[in-house]
C-alpha cells in the first residue's frame, strides 16, 4: 500500500491543502495521507496559532475524511528548539515501517523549486517518492541546471512506479490549481473579509471562537 506524507504548518489548514490532496489520492491510488504539522518550519515564518490550535483545526478539517490521519512526531521533538527536517521524519518512518513499503512525500511546486535549500535534500529520494502538486504562477522548470537534471533523471509519468518501488521517483500530479494560501486567509480574517470558500466550516467556526488571526484591539 502506498502511503503519502503531507507536511506543513497548517496555519490554518484550508481547501488549498485538502482538495488537491483528495484529487491526488484518486489519481495515484493513495489509500492514506498522513498530515505532518511542523513545529519549527525551517523555510517559513513561525506559526501564529499554537500547536494545540493547529492540531485542533486539523482534527476538525478531517473529521469526516477517513483518507487523512495526523502524525504529531514533528511537533514534539526531543530538542524543543530544533527545526522540523523532512529527512529526519523520513528516516524515522523507514525505521518503523521497513525498507520495502512504498512511501511518497507530497509537496507543492513552490516547495520543489525551493528544494535545494532543504536540509540533505539530495537524500530524500533514498527514503521516498516525491509527488508534486501544481501551484498557480510557479514555473514548470528551474533555472538551476544541475537541479533540473536531477528532477529529469528521477521523474516518472507512470503511477505504477510509485507502487512497485519503495522510493526514488518524482511524479508531477494533475491536481486542480487551487490559488489559496494560509497567508491570504489570515489577512482576510484580519480584515474581517469572508473566507467561506477557502476553508471548512468547522475550522472557520473554531478560528472565530478562538479569536485567531483577528486584528488586535488597542
Amino acid at each position: 500500500m502506498l502511503t503519502a506524507l503531507f507536511g506543513g504548518t497548517f496555519d490554518p489548514i484550508h481547501y488549498g491543502h485538502l482538495r488537491p490532496a483528495i484529487s491526488l489520492a484518486q489519481e495515484v491510488g493513495v489509500k492514506q495521507i498522513v498530515l505532518l504539522p511542523n513545529k519549527i518550519p525551517p523555510h517559513k515564518p513561525q506559526p501564529i496559532a499554537t500547536i494545540k490550535q493547529r492540531l485542533t483545526m486539523l482534527a476538525l478539517a478531517i473529521e469526516d475524511l477517513p483518507l487523512f490521519t495526523i502524525d504529531t512526531r514533528e511537533i514534539a521533538p526531543s530538542d524543543a528548539n530544533r527545526p522540523s527536517y523532512t529527512i529526519d521524519t523520513l528516516q524515522q518512518w523507514r525505521n518503523e515501517n521497513g525498507k520495502t513499503a512504498s512511501l511518497a512525500f507530497i509537496m507543492g511546486q513552490d516547495s520543489l523549486l525551493n528544494l535545494p535549500s532543504w536540509h540533505k535534500w539530495q537524500s530524500l529520494l533514498d527514503y521516498c517518492h516525491l509527488i508534486i502538486c501544481q501551484r498557480p504562477n510557479y514555473a514548470a522548470r528551474t533555472d538551476n541546471v544541475e537541479f533540473q537534471q536531477w528532477i529529469d533523471k528521477n521523474r516518472t509519468n507512470n503511477v505504477k512506479h510509485l507502487h512497485d518501488s519503495a522510493q526514488g521517483y518524482i511524479y508531477f500530479s494533475h491536481t486542480p490549481l487551487e490559488d489559496i494560501s494560509a497567508t491570504q486567509i489570515r489577512q482576510k480574517i484580519k480584515n474581517q473579509q469572508c473566507c467561506e470558500d477557502l476553508l471548512p466550516l468547522k475550522v472557520r467556526q473554531y478560528i472565530q471562537q478562538q479569536g485567531l488571526y483577528y486584528a488586535k484591539k488597542n
